[in-house]
């Protein structure tokens, strides 16, 4: 009997509690334990690192100081968040999962993943920026919904009402 080889689905995490929310919440609608081994999905978990120059964002005197400080800084926020990412997947009882650790803009390096992995569905968190404030920053989830190759899910925290 021929096995059907499982879609695969990828989750891009940073530091936000958004993308916790969303991965939490992907994780207890498609990976439940009732389904073990059976769910759908292959998970890979992405997290983008930014470069130590994009995140400084100046060059000039002093700059060539700074970076090897803000790469190292970097480099254990990365750890922190894909050791977060292990803990929530372990705690939702998930062990089948790929986790990667990209350098790069978060935008490119998940549409990317998309193609590398030919994934079917991206799913990210929202941040829920207003207009303004998406123009400046620009927002990952806008701009992986126009150009990632498939389909893309945008989980968005429930709003908590006074």
């Amino acid at each position: 009997m021929a096995t059907l080889e499982k879609q695969v689905m990828v989750v891009g995490i940073d530091d936000s509690e958004h993308s916790t929310y969303a991965l939490e919440w992907t994780l207890d609608h498609f990976f439940t334990p009732s389904l073990g081994s059976n769910s759908l999905f292959k998970l890979v978990v992405v997290y983008a690192k930014p470069s130590a120059s994009s995140a400084v964002g100046f060059a000039g005197p002093g700059a060539a100081e700074v970076l090897p400080f803000v790469e190292s800084d970097l480099k254990k926020i990365a750890a922190r968040v894909i050791e977060k990412a292990k803990g929530t997947c372990t705690s939702k009882s998930v062990s089948d999962v790929v986790f990667e650790l990209v350098e790069g803009d978060a935008r490119n390096v998940l549409c990317e993943a998309v193609d590398k992995h030919n994934a079917s569905i991206l799913v990210v968190g929202s941040h829920g920026y207003g207009a303004i404030k998406r123009a400046v920053l620009g927002s990952v989830s806008d701009y992986c919904a126009h150009h990632a190759h498939c389909t893309v899910m945008i989980v968005k925290r429930p709003k908590i009402k006074q």
